[in-house]
């Protein structure tokens, strides 16, 4: 049965992540049709090879230049002084975008037929909270690199959601691996220079944390309904996903943008500022265009090779961010910064273990 569980965030959450119970139909054909002949297993292994080019090259183009737009739109300030601060309207337009190509996508590949909507639409309100928080965090003056760093410890608050409410257990190395990320987001928070701007606010950090909890609510339910999709015989595919839980995020972005005022000052600052309308367009464009290779990552390799790309693309979203964005960084925002991805590369390697010791168990 295939099934999407979504972690970072992507329609499936908010930096783009999705993990699938998927079987891909090669390895498939390679059971039950015999041995390929040498000529067919090369061209196969090169076809491969050019598919996962084309899927992670995509996965991480579209999400390097996706947080690159997001920094700018926050750090943007108009001539008056004003910055952009509609974080809410920003994540309407960016649901926006996702459910125009999911509806595309679903016509094309095709969907599953009566899906419950009460998950989806428990799932995108999470969703969108945890995505919206992140852009207020950015709004309110926490730096790219330390937000990005602060969402890859989010499995600290999944890990709770699901300890609480999906009766998960983990490993001493997982508790480990989250405390190595956020004690070097910490060491790196620290570690600004005498002089140079604040790298991180309160307000910057309460938003941070409170995207943090939303993702530990999103895991935890998500693992239930799940589970309760699959006892009811469900299986949605990748689009359903795609477009479903946008259009609750869509609605839910857009009627607390209204009551907010985000939707009037975001309009209206987008007006008087092309160059911030540009940027969120792009942004919104990517969000969906990344997602979607996603999902053709997925649907052509072990679900591990995708986690792998979205996972590891962090780390050169704060690099890039690092290099590009001006950002001042003493020798203990460097050593933040390698405590934080140690343990970013230490979760990719259990995955891989855990893959392996998977297959070798199957394959007995």
């Amino acid at each position: 049965m295939n099934q999407i569980s979504n972690q970072e965030k992507s329609p499936l959450n908010p930096d783009g992540e999705a993990v699938v119970n998927h079987i891909r139909p090669l390895e498939m054909d390679l059971e039950t049709s015999g041995p390929l002949s040498k000529t067919g297993e090369q061209n196969s292994t090169r076809g491969d090879a050019y598919k996962l080019i084309f899927g992670a090259g995509g996965i991480y183009l579209a999400f390097l230049y996706y947080g690159s737009l997001q920094e700018d739109v926050f750090n943007f300030e108009a001539n008056d002084g004003s910055k952009f601060e509609a974080a809410w309207f920003l994540s309407f337009l960016e649901s926006l975008a996702n459910i125009f190509v999911g509806y595309i996508g679903r016509r094309l590949v095709g969907g599953t037929e009566g899906l419950p909507m009460t998950p989806f639409a428990i799932t995108g309100a999470s969703q969108v909270f945890a995505k919206a928080f992140t852009s207020l965090a950015l709004a309110k003056g926490l730096s790219f690199p330390i937000a990005t760093l602060a969402k890859s410890g989010k499995m600290a608050p999944v890990m709770a959601g699901q300890l609480l409410l999906g009766g998960a257990t983990y490993t001493i190395r997982e508790y480990l691996q989250v405390l190595a990320i956020i004690a070097g987001t910490v060491i790196l928070s620290m570690g600004k220079k005498k002089g140079s701007e604040s790298s991180s606010t309160p307000l910057g950090v309460m938003f941070i944390l409170s995207s943090l909890v939303a993702d530990g609510v999103t895991g935890g339910i998500q693992k239930r309904l799940k589970a309760d999709m699959g006892r009811i015989g469900i299986s949605p595919k990748p689009y359903d996903f795609m477009l479903f839980t946008n259009i609750f995020m869509c609605l839910v972005a857009f009627i607390i943008s209204m009551c907010l005022g985000d939707v009037v000052s975001g309009t209206e600052f987008c007006a008087r500022n092309p160059a911030v309308l540009r940027l969120v367009v792009q942004f919104s464009i990517c969000s969906a265009v990344g997602q979607s290779f996603i999902f053709y990552t997925v649907a052509n390799f072990d679900p591990l090779v995708c986690s792998t790309v979205t996972t590891t693309r962090k780390i050169f979203s704060v690099l890039l961010s690092i290099f590009t964005k001006g950002h001042v960084m003493t020798t203990q925002g460097w050593f933040g910064v390698g405590v934080a991805c140690s343990g970013i590369i230490s979760e990719v390697l259990a995955k891989i273990s855990k893959s392996r010791n998977l297959k070798s168990k199957v394959s007995r």
